[in-house]
């Protein structure tokens, strides 16, 4: 199997997983996966395609701003475009429409440091980017915004978007988003939460740091 081709059966097996981990309902959300030793080149979802008939040949390659692919990319490509130019560590990237995140971004609100776990997005808080409509430029530039020094933000009145190093940590960083924000909007409803000040996180992502060299996993 060419490495292309692999690429591509990885993309599909992942944007499945995100369905199957109720990231994405019907044929919402997208994901990408950047094509190895071709710079910014990466495969995205096509338009509009249920998960459940989704096959490799069906994903979009993008080069330079271009489409190459029987259907149209996700409306969403240019967001994925200006990702990985901003992020050349980002190897794959998910956006979902998935319920706690989306309640979240819908009250236009950053995820705070309640949780230690917050670390392993790499701030002390996710950050919730301005709205735009989707699709447009003006969505990348506030996602390419919220997300400097992190790894995701919400998307005002849309959603949540990730970066990883590769689709497995990618999909790994989407679940664990998605569950903070269910376990934060929970804590909200006992009360505010109490947050973690910026020395706890600090020390938090010491700890994450510390794990990574004796792992050799960087987290």
């Amino acid at each position: 199997m060419s490495a292309v081709m692999d690429a591509r059966t990885r993309l599909v097996a992942t944007f499945r997983a995100m369905a199957d981990a109720g990231l994405n309902h019907g044929t919402s959300g997208n994901a990408s996966v950047r094509l190895v030793g071709e710079g910014t080149a990466f495969l995205v979802t096509p338009s509009g395609r249920p998960v459940e008939t989704l096959a490799p040949e069906d994903l979009v390659a993008i080069r330079d701003g271009h489409a190459d692919g029987a259907l149209e990319p996700s409306s969403e490509w240019r967001l994925h475009a200006d990702l990985y130019a901003a992020f050349p560590e980002a190897g794959a990237i998910l956006h979902a429409h998935s319920s706690f995140a989306t309640a979240l971004a819908c009250r236009r609100q950053d995820l705070p440091a309640f949780h230690y776990l917050l670390a392993l997005f790499g701030g002390t808080t996710v950050r919730c980017a301005d709205y735009a409509t989707f699709g447009t430029q003006e969505l990348s530039d506030a996602a390419v915004a919220a997300m400097d020094g992190r790894r995701a933000c919400l998307l005002a009145n849309h959603g949540m978007v990730v970066h990883g190093r590769d689709l497995a940590h990618a999909l790994l960083l989407a679940v664990q988003l998605e569950t903070l924000c269910e376990q934060y909007w929970r804590a909200c409803q006992l009360g505010e939460p109490v947050l973690l000040t910026d020395a706890e996180m600090a020390a938090a992502q010491a700890q994450f740091d510390r794990y990574a060299r004796l792992t050799g996993n960087p987290g």
